[in-house]
């Protein structure tokens, strides 16, 4: 079908949902994708930071393919040897405590079983999270997002959602309490136009959390799997060398594959029972397969090291550029920030074939690469932008 064919038929059968843009993408390999009529572009946005190892990683395709001819799905009702792994290769990138995973489908399913699992732990209900942080579509996930529109959306919202302001010592030493159950947190807020806080402040949570008993969640659906050039944002130096309770996980934890996570310390694990938590879907065999293959090539690749080196390579460019006042974010997780806003470059960023992303700041513009984007494509990227 032409481009044109799909738009009209996605428009005639499917619900609207996000402002679409004008392409129709049918193959991908590596940090390019192709439209049905074989134009190329540069997606320096991952289609939303799920890419990783790029689009349709041969490593992924084969991993995925062989589970599929094998068995595609059985439940938790029974053990697998791939989900055994998979688990364990996730725990053993992930900075200790943390010990267990439990596997879902989403991002917004895994902060939804993170509080769940909170409230369980604690025997408490109220859940503080932050001003412009993002955690999800869902009942829970969307009343602990205080974003613009988004938690309206979710009315009637789940009760016991408090508020505190991103960065700030003084708003949690208020908030935080002996009710409080959890404390939830995107480490950098993505959406919100890529705002970080001092290591400091992450000092701070984490004190204040062992102080009066709380949970302490780091949402890292889009900070986690390598993209801040560390496995994860819990135990680097940003975050103060802390680690919280449990890390919420998705995006690129499956390459595109649908798959969420949740690790959590074993103290923590020791507090939940079977059937408190559950899901068909969840662990499914495919997305397993599809876990473990990433978490393999991202070592292998050494795509970690590689974040690190594009991150340095897009500060250069970027700020080399007068129009540019701020670069914010870590590895392959960047905000740029202009002097005004930043729509009219990405609009002309996608006339050069260079797909990128805005966020909820009209003047920033985010780039969430796959991990394995190499110098001379940022390249292309640094000739687009100075046009």
């Amino acid at each position: 079908m032409t481009t044109e064919e799909i738009i009209k038929k996605e428009r005639e059968f499917q619900l609207a949902t996000y402002s679409k843009l004008d392409l129709a993408i049918v193959r991908g390999r590596g940090p390019w994708v192709w439209t049905s009529e074989n134009e190329k572009y540069l997606d320096l946005y991952g289609g939303h930071a799920v890419c990783a190892v790029g689009h349709s990683h041969p490593d992924v395709v084969k991993a995925i393919t062989e589970q599929a001819q094998k068995l595609m799905f059985y439940s938790n009702v029974v053990y697998s040897d791939v989900r055994a792994e998979a688990a364990e290769n996730l725990v053993a990138i992930a900075p200790e405590p943390l010990a267990k995973a439990f596997f879902c489908n989403s991002g917004t399913e895994a902060n939804e079983n993170a509080m769940r699992i909170a409230r369980l732990a604690t025997g408490r209900s109220k859940i503080v999270s932050f001003a412009k942080g993002f955690h999800g579509r869902t009942a829970d996930s969307i009343s602990a997002t205080f974003l613009g529109k988004y938690r309206a959306l979710g009315e009637p919202n789940v009760p016991c959602h408090v508020e505190a302001d991103f960065g700030d010592k003084g708003s949690i030493d208020a908030i935080i309490d002996s009710h409080t159950a959890g404390v939830l947190i995107e480490p950098i807020q993505s959406m919100a136009g890529v705002r970080e806080a001092a290591a400091d402040f992450f000092l701070e949570l984490r004190k204040k959390c062992d102080e009066v008993g709380a949970v302490l969640i780091f949402d890292e659906v889009q900070t986690g799997v390598g993209r801040t050039g560390e496995w994860f944002f819990a135990g680097s130096k940003a975050a103060g060398c802390i680690v919280p309770d449990v890390v919420s996980l998705a995006k690129a934890l499956g390459s595109g594959v649908p798959v969420g996570a949740c690790i959590v310390s074993d103290s923590l694990a020791s507090c939940i029972k079977e059937n408190d938590l559950g899901t068909t879907f969840g662990g499914g065999l495919v997305a397993m397969a599809a876990v473990k293959s990433t978490l393999e090539v991202i070592e292998r690749e050494g795509l970690i090291d590689n974040a690190r080196r594009i991150e340095r390579r897009i500060r250069e460019v970027c700020l080399n550029n007068p129009d540019v006042k701020a670069v914010h974010g870590k590895g392959c997780l960047l905000g740029i920030e202009f002097e005004s806003e930043a729509r009219p470059f990405y609009e002309k960023l996608l006339e050069s074939k260079v797909i990128t992303g805005m966020s909820s700041d009209p003047k920033v513009l985010r780039l969430l690469p796959p991990l394995n984007v190499s110098e001379s494509e940022i390249d292309l990227f640094e000739e687009a932008i100075s046009k």
